[in-house]
Parts: structure tokens; sequence; C-alpha cells
């Protein structure tokens, strides 16, 4: 009768066991992560700013689309470094929709530039790091640059420049050896 009772305890307790490690591995399936890329696809994530002017902020637009099946939160936009500003579409991003991360680099100091920033979506474990290149010339450099160069335009980016009286938007689309599309839009201030 020992014997009996010792088996049947035994029993139950591999029967418990065998339940538990299967919530457990439900559970795991069930919570599993999402990366950056699985939600979210960023058209570039590197651009080419190209030979930019000292002293004039330039202004990097990155696409974001959303490649998930729900909504896309971009929760953050930092860029690692005091001479950069960044901005982000607040508002959710649909499926199969685009938003926008854009950086403002003050192109303070000349030299060759290489920066970047922290992406963080909604429900992504990981972050992104997205980036732009190029070199600020000083004012003389940078109209010999032209002078020599004159159908020489930075590679898709937006840059801003502002005045007191108004703001200039010129949208710059180029690639080394292709024809130069300039859009520009002049906006009271």
């Amino acid at each position: 009768m020992i014997l009996k009772i010792k088996l049947k305890t035994k029993n139950e307790n591999m029967k418990k066991l065998f339940f538990a490690f299967s919530a457990l591995a439900l559970s795991v399936g069930a919570f599993a992560q999402v990366k950056s890329d699985d939600i979210a696809k960023i058209k570039e994530e590197t651009l080419n700013l190209g030979k930019i002017p000292q002293s004039i902020p330039a202004v990097s637009t990155f696409i974001v689309t959303n490649v998930g099946k729900t909504d896309l939160i971009i929760e953050s936009a930092n860029p690692t470094c005091g001479c950069t500003v960044g901005d982000y579409t607040k508002s959710p991003i649909k499926p199969g929709q685009t938003g926008t991360i854009t950086a403002t680099f003050n192109a303070a100091n000349v030299g060759p530039i290489d920066k970047h920033m922290i992406v963080k979506f909604a429900g992504a474990e990981d972050t992104k790091s997205i980036g732009f290149k190029g070199e600020v010339l000083s004012a003389a450099d940078y109209a010999k640059f032209k002078a020599a160069n004159p159908g020489a335009a930075t590679a898709k980016t937006t840059t801003t420049v502002a005045t007191p009286s108004k703001t200039t938007i010129t949208n710059v689309k180029s690639k080394k050896g292709k024809k130069t599309k300039i859009k520009t839009t002049t906006v009271a201030s």
C-alpha cells in the first residue's frame, strides 16, 4: 500500500513538471522579440551631404516606411552629438505608409563629418542607427568648390537656410554624373 502512494505522488509531480515546461515554452513563443527591421524600413540609412558651406545648417531627411502589420510609432530619434537636432513623425504611421526623421546639422566647424542618430520604434527590442556624412567647407573654400564644379550638388538632402526676413528651402537631388534637380521654396517668416 505504501508503494502505491509513492508512485501516485511521483506521477503527479511529473505531470505538474510537464505542464509547467509546456506553459513556459508557450509564453516564450507568445512574447517573441520584434526587431526594428521587421516593422520599419528606412530608405537610406546613411545620407551623403557632399560638400556644404560652414555655418549654414543642413537638414537631412530620412524616409521611414511601415513594413509591419500594425501602426508604427517612432518613440525617439536622438543625435549622438550636440551639433545635430533630431525630429520625427510623431503620429502613428499606418502599414504601408511613410513618415520622416530629420537631422538638422549646424555645420559650425570645418572638416569631414560622420554623424549618427539612434532611432527607437515602439514594440521593437533594438534600436536603429542612421546617419549622414560629408565635408564642411569654409565660405571661401565652398565658393571655390562651386566655381570649379558648377553642376555639383549634394546627394538627396534638404538644406534649409534661414534669414531674418524669409526661409528658403532647397531640395537638391543629384548623384554624381546625373542631372541635378533643384526645387526652391521661399516662405515668409
